[in-house]
């Protein structure tokens, strides 16, 4: 996911900042699939930070956003 690593590297470490479905061109339901994992895990240079924004898609709740640190991990 080169575009994910992109908005990664240009946070400082600590930085806290939002990826959303729309920004990584996903949809709702790709990207709860990725953040359900990060939410568990972390992603790729970060930590998910509070609660996963969640939206209704047919009649189900799924992530849409997630706010989230910089850590100093390679991307």
């Amino acid at each position: 996911m080169a575009k994910l690593e992109e908005i990664v590297r240009k946070q400082k470490a600590g930085a806290t900042f939002v990826i959303s479905a729309q920004m990584l061109q996903l949809s709702p339901r790709e990207f709860d699939a990725l953040a359900q994992v990060w939410d568990d895990d972390g992603g790729p240079g970060f930590n998910v930070a509070g609660t996963p924004f969640r939206v209704v898609v047919d009649g189900e709740f799924l992530i849409s956003r997630v706010t989230v640190v910089r850590t100093t991990a390679e991307v």
